[in-house]
């Protein structure tokens, strides 16, 4: 299995290199860049390193994204899997890539609870008023869910504790449990 993995890897990665658009749009190179590309997402949310190894020894993109804008980082710091977070930021995945939301591996932590990652992660090479599409940040996260820790390296790395969501909330503010919500969509 591990060397089928891994010239099928080669194979993929080679053809997406030097197809067209169209080329990767339809047909089995196509079907199967899709079952790679989940793979690699099941992977992160399951924790095989020695899956991931193979990705990442094939050189397949590490911060491709699935249909909600997800990374594999984002799907490892979510699913609480430490030692494949490392790895792939050891590997070069982008700690800094949002999801369709705006929201970035830090603060999918933080909202799982996930402390030990959110404070690998807070240590990464982000911007730390890196705001979602609501304007929220991961010290405004952090304060929500009663992270204190998270939210004093944030603070530590200069974050903005008065910046202010598009509702009006504030850290300290969510800090007491106070906020305003969004909108209700209709």
């Amino acid at each position: 299995m591990r060397t089928t993995l891994y010239a099928l890897l080669l194979c993929i990665t080679a053809g997406v290199a030097h197809a067209s658009p169209s080329d990767t749009q339809a047909g089995p190179a196509a079907d199967t860049q899709a079952q790679l590309r989940e793979l690699f997402f099941q992977a992160a949310r399951d924790g095989r390193q020695d899956m991931l190894n193979e990705f990442i020894t094939a050189r397949f993109d590490l911060n491709v994204q699935d249909e909600k804008g997800y990374t594999a980082l984002i799907l490892a710091a979510y699913h609480g899997q430490q030692p494949t977070v490392t790895l792939l930021l050891n590997a070069g995945a982008d700690p800094c890539t949002k999801d369709l939301r705006g929201n970035t591996a830090l603060m999918g932590a933080i909202f799982k609870g996930e402390l030990s990652i959110a404070r690998q992660l807070v240590d990464a090479d982000c911007a730390p008023d890196e705001r979602n599409n609501a304007g929220q940040t991961a010290a405004m996260y952090a304060a929500l869910f009663h992270r204190k820790d998270v939210l004093d390296a944030l603070a530590a790395k200069g974050a903005d504790l008065d910046a202010t969501d598009a509702m009006g909330n504030r850290v300290q503010n969510l800090e007491r449990g106070e906020f305003q919500p969004l909108p209700a969509i209709r």
